[in-house]
């Protein structure tokens, strides 16, 4: 399965972010891709403060350019996040969705971690002040493999995989807006780890650079098979990454190491 990871920059203008990521979709279909991934946010990343006059209903304007996009060339698009709209007043959700290649909507993610964050002498992160969080686990079933869903900071809890794996899944999306400061120690370690010990592919397409002051996106948007080896990865800037999947050796991954799936499956709160 060829499959597609785009990296952005995305800012305060939402129809300059849309255009640019139909740009790399068109850039990412053209090499014959069944599979293009955004990052979370693509659609905007502006000011904490703005985020509920920018949600979105889902199917809404945002994702309905994309629905169109999928139809166009036939491939499933994993729309990293866009804000969405919630009944909870001045809160919206950060919702990952993934688009089958007849512009239909076949999973809904809901992010579950919110990452909030206090750095010594650096900026203050604290999304659940206007987001708030999902609570179902999601997976997605397609002709090509089932699908496992994740935003971010989701990265940091094991468990969230490890029942995406025991639900199926086989390749897990990460599509994230990894900080600059956490981004250059963990980002590559921990998509590395949740890859090895649940021998899944991992496809992570990330935000890069600066989108106003004090948030600065790490980038490296990877894709890393089920044996931690990162097969391909991006430079710092806007572009689209390629991967070959290739499920058969998934398989012999699984037969060398099969105690890694044969854990207990009752031990999470999930």
């Amino acid at each position: 399965m060829f499959i597609a990871a785009i990296q952005m920059n995305s800012r305060e203008n939402k129809e300059k972010n849309v255009q640019k990521a139909e740009k790399l979709i068109d850039e990412a279909a053209s090499k014959g891709v069944k599979v293009v991934a955004l990052p979370e946010m693509f659609n905007f990343l502006g000011p904490d403060k703005e985020f509920p006059t920018q949600a979105e209903n889902i199917p809404g304007p945002t994702i309905e350019r994309m629905s169109n996009k999928a139809t166009q060339y036939g491939i499933y698009i994993l729309c990293g996040s866009i804000l969405e709209n919630s009944t909870e007043l001045d809160k919206v959700f950060n919702t990952s969705v993934l688009i089958d290649p007849r512009g239909g909507i076949i999973a809904r993610y809901r992010k579950i971690h919110l990452f909030n964050l206090e750095i010594k002498g650096g900026p203050i992160y604290k999304e659940s002040t206007f987001v708030q969080p999902g609570r179902e686990i999601v997976t997605a079933d397609t002709k090509l493999t089932k699908f496992g869903l994740s935003i971010c900071y989701d990265l940091r809890f094991p468990e969230i995989y490890r029942k995406l794996t025991f639900n199926g899944a086989r390749v897990i999306f990460i599509p994230a807006a990894f900080t600059l400061h956490t981004g250059k120690d963990h980002w590559e370690p921990l998509i590395r780890a949740r890859a090895i010990e649940n021998q899944v592919y991992i496809v992570a397409p990330g935000q890069v650079g600066p989108h106003l002051p004090g948030k600065q996106s790490y980038g490296k948007s990877m894709i890393v098979d089920p044996w931690g080896i990162v097969m391909s990865k991006a430079s710092d800037r806007e572009m689209v990454i390629y991967s070959e999947l290739d499920f058969t050796h998934q398989d012999e991954i699984r037969k060398e190491l099969p105690s890694l799936l044969n854990r207990r499956k009752d031990i999470f709160s999930y």
